[in-house]
């Protein structure tokens, strides 16, 4: 076993994985961080979409030595604290829009909206339905129309 060295929700970790191990199962069974949800393991569902360096990426699909010591991962789990609060303002905008039913897909739904939206921001731009239109995350339960209001609203926050 390889010991692979990055940075997990602002705190720099070390953990003994073979290589081939997907971060996904790395993050859930080895460090305990189960914000992330596994679906699909085919960049599918995308209901583990977490940030790496800022960016939305699915762990299901990538090996842990693929990760370098310099990259940031955030979860769900440390999402609040890149704002400095309690909850991010697009999780304030999922309690405040009632989006989550059954709560399996929200966490990626969530870190894949907050990247969408600071996409949006750096392009110079706020969100559009274009934007929304290129979430792909799958929610069962059926509340896009909800999930599409809150991040029109969290969006406003941040």
């Amino acid at each position: 076993m390889a010991t692979h060295t990055f940075t997990l929700n602002g705190k720099q970790i070390s953990v003994e994985a073979e290589g081939n191990v997907r971060l996904l199962w790395v993050l859930r069974d080895l460090l305990g961080v189960t914000g992330p949800k596994y679906g699909c393991a085919l960049e599918v569902c995308r209901s583990c979409t977490s940030h790496i360096n800022g960016k939305a990426f699915n762990p299901c699909s990538v090996q842990v030595k693929d990760i370098e010591p310099d990259d940031e991962i955030t979860t769900i789990e440390g999402l609040p604290a890149t704002v400095g609060k309690d909850l991010h303002p697009m999780q304030q905008a999922w309690l405040d829009n009632d989006v989550s039913q059954c709560g399996y897909c929200q966490p990626g739904q969530i870190m894949a909206a907050v990247a969408k939206v600071k996409q949006a921001h750096a392009e110079g731009h706020e969100i559009t339905d274009a934007d929304l239109d290129e979430l792909r995350n799958i929610c069962r339960c059926g509340t896009y129309s909800r999930i599409r209001e809150a991040i029109k609203a969290g969006a406003q926050d941040m």
